[in-house]
């Protein structure tokens, strides 16, 4: 098929669906700007994630994951939401769409305008930071401060505990509630959309074979192949911005 026919199926999948759930990758966010991590050329090939273990075990590593993310801030401070992030905000403010889920940790279907509430982040949010013992939320922009000034790793001002950004990190135990909540919206789908994953991160890559496996349409809309390519009804290899905007008719 070619691009208008493609889009012409996925807009005729959406209007015969009853329940959409989105799922977005890194894909999504870098037709924002916002450099993917995991792929060939990405962040990580360039400079290793710091594990959790090392995170807690030695202050050498905070101080190190605090510069590099405050290192990052101009990269997401500047970006902004795009076409893509614009319809999937529209599929929701419709009512067409129940719930997004998340690999990105950037924020960008919330400034785009999707309710919080309404976005499950698997791996969390580099936009806040929290306390690893008692929980507390931080601001990040305070922290940088005194992170500047002192040049040691933020702990928690009411329990002395270590502070992280409330992303989740290589060896970090998978947020339990945001897993339960994805899995559920997985299961009330009756349209599973796949927008910028690779789907070869596990066990977040998981859901999009649930949701097919329960009856769900599936459609992925992805730069590069996925390994979910053969199972799914609708495969559309163009950029996520294009193809589902078009879809929608968002501009």
């Amino acid at each position: 098929m070619n691009a208008a026919e493609q889009i012409a199926e996925l807009r005729a999948r959406i209007d015969a669906a009853s329940r959409v759930v989105i799922f977005s990758g890194a894909g999504i966010s870098t037709e924002s700007g916002i450099p993917d991590f995991r792929s060939p050329g990405g962040v990580w090939t360039k400079l290793a994630p710091i594990p959790f273990r090392d995170f807690l075990a030695s202050e050498d590593a905070r101080i190190e994951s605090w510069r590099r993310r405050f290192a990052m801030d101009a990269m997401f401070d500047g970006a902004q939401p795009n076409r893509g992030h614009r319809a999937v905000a529209n599929l929701i403010a419709t009512g067409k769409a129940a719930a997004v889920i998340t690999q990105n940790i950037d924020g960008l279907h919330q400034a785009a305008g999707v309710p919080e509430e309404l976005v499950v982040e698997l791996h969390g949010t580099t936009l806040h930071a929290t306390c690893l013992t008692c929980g507390q939320r931080y601001d990040l922009a305070p922290l940088r401060q005194k992170f500047e000034a002192e040049g040691i790793a933020p702990r928690c001002l009411w329990c002395d505990g270590l502070v992280k950004t409330a992303t989740i990190a290589f060896g970090q135990a998978m947020p339990e509630a945001a897993m339960r909540r994805a899995a559920r919206e997985t299961l009330l789908a009756d349209l599973f959309i796949v927008v910028g994953s690779s789907l070869v991160v596990y066990p977040a890559a998981g859901f999009p074979e649930r949701a097919k496996q329960n009856g769900a349409s599936l459609v992925i809309i992805n730069n590069a192949e996925t390994p979910l390519d053969d199972i799914a009804d609708l495969v559309i290899h163009r950029p996520i911005g294009d193809s589902l905007g078009g879809a929608v008719g968002v501009n």
